[in-house]
């Protein structure tokens, strides 16, 4: 029996359990019986499943702000594109990781020192602050997004095995007759790691084209009015 329980530990417990149970699974009981302890003793600290998610997403990016903070590049593209490539493998480290992190708040204010940093990187590259926010943002719902659609393909952290649902031959059999959707389903999910850096490019591209002060729209004036440039 835990000793002590706290929130800390509870996000832990929480964190540890993900891949056993998923996020259907994973509920103040389940966690409750875990730490052999009652329910109740848990709902001190967390009134809901919600409140408890916003907890272990707090965790979440408190550990994968670790390995970013050394993350080193000579660019601020580079450095964006090194940044949520660590958000993307420790998402995938777990079981429906990124819907974990997904439309969650914060519990702390933990995320404002690496966050910062992030942000005073573009804004040193030229950036406005308004602009680099929004490439910041754009940038991390990218990628939650698409592992979002990753783990549906395939749920289980660390193994090819895929969901039946996305069997590549009984997707061609019920597309019989749209050869061009059926096709797009190989490059939407066959190689998924080169599917995200690819998309991750065209992301890039386009905060360097539409948001950077003198990117590629801006000086053909297709950004006028954006309030991002202003």
């Amino acid at each position: 029996m835990a000793t002590r329980i706290d929130r800390a530990l509870v996000a832990d417990t929480a964190l540890r359990l993900l891949n056993e149970v998923g996020l259907e699974g994973l509920t103040l009981r389940r966690i409750a019986k875990e730490l052999d302890v009652q329910a109740p003793a848990l709902y001190w600290h967390f009134k809901n499943k919600q409140e408890l998610l916003d907890e272990v997403a707090t965790e979440m990016f408190r550990r994968m702000a670790v390995p970013v903070a050394h993350t080193k590049s000579d660019t601020w593209q580079e450095r964006m594109a090194a940044t949520v490539r660590e958000q993307r493998r420790f998402l995938l480290g777990y079981r429906d990781g990124a819907k974990v992190f997904s439309g969650t708040r914060f519990t702390d204010n933990s995320y404002a020192t690496p966050l910062e940093s992030m942000l005073r990187d573009c804004i040193e590259a030229g950036f406005t602050p308004r602009a680099a926010a929004r490439a910041w943002f754009t940038l991390s719902t990218y990628t939650v997004g698409y592992v979002i659609e990753e783990q549906s393909v395939h749920p289980t952290p660390k193994s090819d095995d895929r969901d039946p649902a996305y069997d590549k031959e009984a997707r061609a059999r019920r597309l019989a007759g749209h050869p061009l959707a059926d096709e797009a389903g190989w490059e939407f999910f066959e190689d998924l790691d080169a599917g995200y850096e690819d998309g991750l490019r065209v992301v890039i591209a386009g905060i360097e084209a539409t948001l950077l002060p003198g990117g590629r729209a801006a000086a053909s004036g297709e950004a006028a009015g954006d309030p991002a440039q202003q």
